[in-house]
């Protein structure tokens, strides 16, 4: 059984995107939930990974640590089972990459000014410039890929990807923050935020917003 090492759902973004692409893939695993910025956090996380960081795939003796490379191993582990978690075309499996690629590298000010926070609803808060230049060029990334993919479904390549999975994050803060988007970017955000998985991830950070979890 994998095991996946995971922080706090209401703003563990880096925790999502293995998680999300775990269960759209239909592989099972456990979860070790593990409380971010608490006293004890970093040396909770070495029992497990070595870069003491989260998220962390336990699959027997292997670690697989960062979510990007995480992705990549459930992407192969998926297609044993015949589930394809990149675009089959090899020229659109790299776009799908780089666009992966750019989400995991990109976008400080994003991160910085618009944190992941699933259980609040900040519209009105005041958005910094340099966050809403991320934002642009996030939409921008969404609208092109939606322009020329909707026919093949209703992620950024027809069929949800390790892309959606990385991006999935963004999705929860452009609704807490109530960023404007344009239709299009829009409708993939709502579609992303409709999967019984993120619903599911929606779920556990609102328990632990309350105090339940």
């Amino acid at each position: 059984m994998l095991q996946l090492v995971i922080g706090n759902k209401n703003f563990s973004s880096w925790s999502l995107r293995p998680w999300l692409l775990l269960k759209q893939a239909g592989l099972p695993f456990d979860e070790i939930p593990i409380k971010l910025r608490q006293p004890d956090t970093t040396a909770q996380i070495l029992r497990y990974s070595p870069s003491g960081k989260v998220p962390a795939l336990l699959d027997g003796d292997l670690t697989v640590w960062d979510s990007l490379a995480i992705c990549e191993y459930v992407a192969e582990l998926a297609a044993v089972r015949g589930v394809a978690l990149w675009p089959a075309d090899p020229k659109v499996r790299a776009e799908a990459r780089s666009v992966s690629a750019e989400m995991h590298s990109g976008f400080p000010a994003l991160r910085q000014h618009m944190s992941m926070e699933v259980a609040a609803f900040h519209p009105d808060v005041e958005k910094h410039p340099d966050a809403l230049k991320d934002a642009e060029r996030v939409a921008g990334l969404w609208v092109s890929c939606r322009q020329r993919f909707a026919d093949a479904g209703p992620f950024l390549f027809g069929a949800f990807s390790v892309a959606d999975a990385m991006y999935a994050p963004v999705a929860f803060r452009f609704h807490t923050y109530g960023v404007d988007l344009p239709p299009l970017a829009m409708a993939y955000r709502d579609a992303l935020l409709s999967l019984p998985a993120m619903r599911e991830w929606a779920s556990g950070a609102r328990a632990e917003a309350d105090g339940k979890a």
